[in-house]
């Protein structure tokens, strides 16, 4: 097989002083991309600035022979996001590649965390995603071109305890990425999500003592491969962890019509309308599929029960 490349193609990848988003940015750059090192060298729970660690991968990739400018705007405000994507459009001309990786943590309970707390993860996270997707998306439409990667997590698919801010802002990466595919369809725009597990800042204070190797480099090839141009994928999820790659679906049920329904028969059918055997994936499309098929199902069933009381 060909070795896959990015000449030609301009990469914004955000939180990529450190960790994972170096990984990715010296990958990127090591395959011909111009990458857009963003990363405002704040501490993991969001405080302080320092511009040495985006500084410093600008330098690993222009001494190994590669093209990067270091930006270091927070991706938590709309202002830091249009910053950074004018980055790339000053120094390169384009973006072609976008990838949100930038995070922070600040672990709390239900019933204890504040509110100053979630918000800030919220604020990185989430927001920062789509600030960052609301200033690249019009110049990649424009050039009929373009790749998206948003960073999701088990923890926003399954949750974990006392990280409430984490899992909401992951979970909701989801909805993001299948808008940004769906519409980004009609100009060449696709979007995934990558569900990285590595040994980061982001780790620290964890038991990880039974952990195997989780290096960020056996992540990199995935969010790679997602943001190559011959990659066919939009609207997924996909997971790499300590050299494991898989995939993540969310899946509905064929489900039971009945014309009425009481708070009894819920609980007598539960079991058929919770069938794991009539699972399915709706696909990118999966809105409009699930009108569809429940619209159908609904007809249909009323046909049916109309035609046995004649």
């Amino acid at each position: 097989m060909d070795e896959l490349r990015f000449d030609g193609r301009v990469a914004v990848i955000s939180g990529a002083g450190r960790g994972l988003g170096r990984a990715y940015a010296l990958l990127l750059a090591s395959r011909g991309a111009k990458v857009v090192v963003n990363d405002n060298g704040s501490a993991i729970l969001g405080e302080g600035a320092d511009e040495g660690p985006a500084a410093q991968v600008v330098r690993e990739i222009r001494d190994a022979g590669g093209e990067a400018v270091a930006s270091v705007d927070s991706v938590a405000s709309p202002e830091g996001a249009a910053a950074i994507v004018a980055t790339a459009l000053e120094s390169f001309g384009r973006v072609d590649v976008l990838i949100h990786n930038a995070g922070n943590v600040r672990y709390g309970t239900l019933d204890e965390i504040s509110i100053a707390d979630f918000h800030s993860v919220l604020d990185v996270h989430l927001m920062g995603a789509f600030y960052l997707v609301r200033a690249a998306f019009p110049q990649m439409k424009a050039q009929g071109f373009g790749r998206v990667v948003l960073t999701s997590s088990i923890g926003g698919f399954y949750g974990n305890k006392a990280c409430v801010n984490y899992a909401v802002s992951k979970s909701a990466m989801i909805g993001l990425s299948n808008v940004i595919a769906l519409e980004g369809e009609a100009h060449n725009v696709r979007s995934n999500l990558i569900l990285p597990g590595a040994m980061t800042r982001m780790a620290d204070g964890l038991d990880t003592s039974q952990y195997p190797p989780l290096g960020p480099e056996l992540v990199a090839p995935m969010v790679g491969w997602l943001a190559h141009e011959d990659c066919p994928l939009s609207g997924e999820a996909l997971v790499a962890i300590g050299g494991r790659m898989a995939r993540i679906d969310m899946l509905e049920t064929q489900g039971v019509f009945q014309p009425e329904w009481t708070m009894e028969q819920v609980a007598a059918r539960i079991d058929e309308i919770s069938d794991p055997a009539t699972y399915r994936n709706l696909g990118l499309n999966g809105y409009l599929t699930h009108l569809g098929s429940s619209f159908e199902m609904a007809k249909e069933g009323r046909e049916k029960a109309a035609h046995a009381v004649r």
